[in-house]
């Protein structure tokens, strides 16, 4: 039926969010998509297999409600992290953004405030003030790091009742030294998330944030099953943090959250682990081998720790941007002057960037 479309000014839409522009990451359905940090490697064939029976088991019983608890998947998400973790360590959610979602209306909302160093992961600033809170950025180095001391004097600063810690960090792949975490906690009066949606992709010699969480009950290690485990496409991400904070989420959580069907698949890929873990390093060798290239290319990639390399010297990234759609390729302006950032896919894809990028470079 046809109908006057009101705007969305006309709405009663609350004030706070007014003016604001949801998350937009481009889709488009071109030969190479390397923008959002995907795993692009085929899904092992013996682990879809794995999968699908489990699916097809949890059918069974999908006319009733999934275990609220999701007690299996904490189970493995516990033996899969290690360092001594219990299922009431664990929590988990359709994806990381809503694990981190909970955190914020358990412990942020109306009247308090988060806080992240800029540049960071887009999706803290919208969830922070989707859930009533006020977003504070702070600052980081010309090199995008963040040292103890800044960190911690920054921190006391703004007095936040929330802290993003991106480790490694999203959009720049900069790592954040175990130092620097502890300063934050010993800095900060409220929770501090350590975002370590990366981390399989960082150097072993780079200690994951979850050694700290002994003694520590503000302090909470969030994951994603979207990275490494090539399972973007099922939205599971997850945290270990103390018991109490888990408690805490359960106050926000809507009933039977996690649909046994995501359950099922998510136990069935953890079973996995060291096969779905196998593309890793021919990613990490895909990072280095663009990060290798692109001075050759006469720009100024930026270390990195995770899936994907953000590389400085671009003139017009709107242009560059825009030459590489025109062949076939895929990759993000992430806002930050004279940037781009591209993500580590297959041998293929990363011949096609470079190359995509070459043609550009020799005609311009």
């Amino acid at each position: 039926m046809g109908g006057v479309t009101a705007r969305l000014d006309d709405l009663p839409l609350r004030d706070d969010l007014r003016g604001q522009t949801p998350y937009g990451a481009p889709q488009a359905a071109l030969p190479v998509a390397l923008n959002v940090n995907e795993n692009t490697h085929p899904f092992p064939g013996e682990v879809a297999d794995d999968i699908l029976d489990s699916i097809a088991l949890a059918l069974r019983d999908v006319n009733r409600y999934p275990d609220r608890e999701f007690t299996a998947l904490r189970e493995g998400f516990a033996e899969y992290l290690g360092y001594g973790l219990t299922p009431d360590q664990i929590w988990a959610a359709n994806g990381s953004n809503e694990v981190l979602q909970h955190v914020l209306q358990a412990f942020g909302g109306p009247g308090r405030t988060a806080f992240g160093f800029a540049p960071t992961y887009s999706m803290y600033p919208l969830l922070t003030r989707g859930t009533g809170a006020t977003w504070t950025a702070g600052t980081r180095s010309h090199d995008f790091t963040v040292d103890a001391e800044s960190a911690a004097s920054q921190v006391d600063a703004a007095d936040p009742d929330v802290v993003f810690l991106c480790a490694p960090n999203n959009p720049t792949g900069t790592p954040m030294p175990l130092d620097v975490i502890e300063a934050v906690y010993q800095a900060a009066r409220g929770i501090v998330v350590v975002d370590e949606a990366y981390q399989e992709f960082a150097p072993r010699s780079e200690p994951s944030a979850l050694a700290l969480l002994p003694g520590r009950e503000r302090l909470i290690v969030s994951r994603t099953m979207s990275k490494a485990f090539a399972f973007a496409g099922a939205r599971v991400g997850y945290l270990a943090a103390d018991p109490a904070v888990i408690d805490a989420l359960r106050l926000v959580r809507l009933p039977y959250h996690l649909s046994v069907l995501t359950q099922a698949a998510a136990s069935a890929a953890l079973r996995h682990a060291p096969t779905m873990l196998r593309a890793v390093d021919e990613i990490v060798a895909q990072r280095d081998r663009i990060a290798a290239t692109l001075p050759a290319l006469g720009y100024e990639p930026h270390d990195s720790s995770t899936n994907f390399v953000l590389f400085g010297g671009v003139d017009d990234p709107r242009a560059t941007w825009k030459g590489l759609y025109d062949r076939g390729v895929l990759i993000r302006d992430v806002g930050i002057p004279h940037h781009l950032r591209v993500t580590a896919g297959t041998e293929g894809e990363t011949t096609a960037f470079l190359d995509a990028l070459a043609s550009i470079d020799s005609r311009s």
